[in-house]
C-alpha cells in the first residue's frame, strides 16, 4: 500500500495555477490519508471538479478570443505587405474600408509610407510600415505561442476533470460495496 500512496503524491502536479488531480488507486488509504468521510471526500471532490469546470470555460473564452484575433492580425500583416508592394511604384491602391457598421467608403492611397494600427484602449498610433510589420509580426508570434500555451493548458485542465470523475466514482462505488458488505454481515449474524 505505500507504493500507491507514493505513486498518488507523484502524479499531483499543478500547472499555471490549476492544481493537479489525484487518482486514488486505493480509496480506503486516500479516506485514511485525508482523514475525510465518503460524504466529505465526495463533497470536496465534486466542488474540485466544478472549480475545474469553471477554469475550463474561462479558458475556452480566452482560446475563442485568440483564434479571432490570430486572422485578424494575419490581415493587417497582408494589407501592410501591400501597401509596402506599392509603396514607389506611383500605383495608387483602391480599397473598400469600413466607417461604421454597415457602412463602407472607397480610399484612394498614394505612395503610403505609414499606417496608424489600433493599440487598444481607444488609443492609436503611425508607424511607419516596416516598423507596422515588425509589431504586427510579433504580435502575431505572441498571439500563436499564447495559444499553443492555452491548448496544453485545456489538455492538462481536461485530464485532471478525467482523473476527478473516475475518482468519484471510485469512492462512491468503494462506499456502495463497504455498505454492502456491512448488510451482508447483518443478515448473517441474524440467520445465525
Amino acid at each position: 500500500m505505500a507504493s500507491s500512496s507514493s505513486t498518488e503524491a507523484e502524479t499531483t502536479t499543478e500547472r499555471r495555477g490549476i492544481p493537479g488531480a489525484q487518482f486514488v488507486e486505493d480509496v480506503e488509504t486516500y479516506l485514511t490519508q485525508s482523514g475525510l468521510d465518503v460524504n466529505s471526500s465526495l463533497s470536496f471532490l465534486q466542488e474540485r471538479l466544478q472549480q475545474y469546470k469553471l477554469v475550463e470555460m474561462k479558458l475556452l473564452a480566452q482560446h475563442r478570443d485568440l483564434q479571432a484575433k490570430i486572422p485578424d492580425i494575419e490581415k493587417c500583416l497582408d494589407v501592410v505587405a501591400i501597401l509596402l508592394a506599392k509603396k514607389g511604384t506611383g500605383e495608387p491602391l483602391i480599397a473598400d474600408f469600413e466607417v461604421s457598421e454597415g457602412i463602407y467608403s472607397q480610399a484612394r492611397i498614394e505612395d503610403a509610407g505609414s499606417v496608424c494600427l489600433w493599440l487598444g484602449a481607444n488609443v492609436m498610433l503611425e508607424y511607419s510600415c516596416e516598423e507596422a510589420t515588425a509589431l504586427l509580426q510579433k504580435n502575431l508570434d505572441n498571439a500563436k505561442a499564447s495559444l499553443e500555451v492555452l491548448v496544453a493548458d485545456l489538455q492538462f485542465l481536461r485530464d485532471q476533470v478525467t482523473i476527478t470523475q473516475v475518482t468519484i466514482a471510485r469512492v462512491y462505488n468503494w462506499d456502495v460495496h463497504q455498505k454492502r458488505r456491512m448488510r451482508e454481515a447483518v443478515t448473517a449474524e441474524k440467520d445465525s
